[in-house]
């Protein structure tokens, strides 16, 4: 029986600039987003059970939780980590045909996960997730097989944000997100991130956009990142405060009005504070890493049931533990 256990761990994010544009023929919406990958990273296991199968290789999923756990069981088949092992195995077979036509069998696999960034927090958990999960699989797969040359195509299918999970680093986004191009920045960014344990759906924060920007002319996408990306090459985290931008921060605030009492202590206690992604998260960026412990105990004495940690980044992508 193999006793070994293949892991991996990958990012949370924070978006530096996220612009939506037009909604496109496809129900999404073209994005301009500047991906940052933070140091607040999910783990996940692959323990092969020691029996092979034609079908499907997941047998469980059990996830352990050093953030506030959700209400709904998320260790099922719709787990984004499960449906990344399935498709690595999908397509390992797809690549890899035996040579009397037969299906190949793979290893049955367990599936831990540890969880650390906040569950439907506009950080991305989910999708890196999903990118260790794809580069866990894809190393015990290819014990067997020739591996997937290039994870990033299978990425794409399971989610807009888990090609940049695979990736890290700090990157812009077009398309839906997931059409990425390497970013240079210089030094580290230090955050405070902050979970105020409200739900926001993200489609109903980009249809709110939507109904924002047919009543209110002056609600007009943002989609230029010249003056992010220049402070972005310059280290300096002032000048990067100063160009943070989420268009979807204003349906979240109508969302979730207590977003902006967040924000405002955020703003007066770091450099900046931006609504991360869809939300609800909230991302203070402060000015080194004693500033950001400062702030973090600060937000903790005035949001006292808010769940708050701080990190840093560019960090890398999904990487082989």
């Amino acid at each position: 029986m193999d006793k070994r256990v293949f892991s991996a761990s990958a990012p949370g994010k924070v978006n530096l600039h996220l612009g939506v544009g037009e909604v496109r023929a496809d129900g999404y919406h073209d994005l301009v987003s500047v991906f940052h990958a933070v140091d607040r990273r999910e783990v996940v296991r692959l323990l092969p059970t020691g029996e092979f199968t034609e079908g499907p290789v997941v047998e469980a999923m059990e996830t352990r939780f050093f953030v506030d756990q959700p209400d709904e069981d998320i260790d099922g088949p719709d787990n984004l980590a499960w449906r990344a092992v399935e498709a690595v195995a999908e397509q390992i077979r797809t690549e890899n045909t035996e040579s009397d036509g037969a299906t190949l069998a793979l290893p049955k696999v367990r599936i831990e996960v540890d969880k650390h960034v906040f569950v439907a927090g506009g950080m991305a958990g989910g999708s890196a997730d999903a990118a260790a999960a794809l580069v866990a699989a894809n190393a015990l797969m290819g014990e067997y097989a020739e591996p997937v040359a290039d994870l990033h195509p299978l990425a794409a299918t399971l989610g807009a944000d888990v090609p940049f999970s695979l990736m890290g680093g700090t990157a812009l986004g077009t398309g839906r997100g997931d059409e990425l191009v390497e970013m240079l920045s210089r030094g580290q960014l230090h955050w405070v991130f902050v979970n105020p344990k409200v739900g926001i759906s993200t489609p109903g924060a980009f249809s709110l956009l939507d109904d924002l920007r047919f009543n209110n002319a002056s609600v007009v996408p943002h989609l230029n990142t010249s003056e992010l990306s220049q402070a972005l090459t310059s280290g300096d985290a002032q000048r990067v405060a100063a160009a943070l931008h989420n268009d979807l921060e204003a349906p979240a605030v109508t969302m979730r009005p207590q977003l902006a009492r967040l924000l405002t202590v955020g703003n007066e206690a770091g450099l900046r504070a931006v609504v991360s992604g869809s939300g609800p998260t909230v991302a203070v960026l402060c000015s080194d890493e004693d500033h950001a412990r400062w702030v973090a105990e600060h937000l903790l004495e005035e949001f006292p049931g808010y769940e708050i940690f701080v990190a840093a980044g560019p960090d890398q992508g999904a990487t082989l533990l």
